[in-house]
């Protein structure tokens, strides 16, 4: 099974975020799994390949975008304009 993702982002930076957020987790060989994410310009290019269950392929695939989203809503925190009270 193979999936390819793609996330567009308005800048470079926020896409280069993203991809250093979650790429850690990619570190290592897992036999049968494969996850690998990069920047290409403002786009985040995620892939996974596993040859393993159904349930890894699509456990691999919501842990990924669980941490995408993550990092995803940390950045848009950073980025947002402070209110003073």
């Amino acid at each position: 099974m193979k999936a390819k993702l793609l996330f567009l982002y308005e800048t470079r930076r926020e896409s280069e975020a993203v991809v250093n957020a979650v790429s850690p987790d990619n570190v290592g060989p897992h036999s049968g799994l494969t996850v690998k994410t990069l920047r290409k310009a403002n786009h985040l290019v995620a892939t996974v390949h596993c040859t393993k269950s159904l349930e890894t392929f699509a456990a691999t695939l919501d842990d990924l975008l669980a941490c995408i989203s993550v990092a995803e809503k940390a950045f848009a925190a950073v980025k947002a304009p402070q209110h003073s009270s």
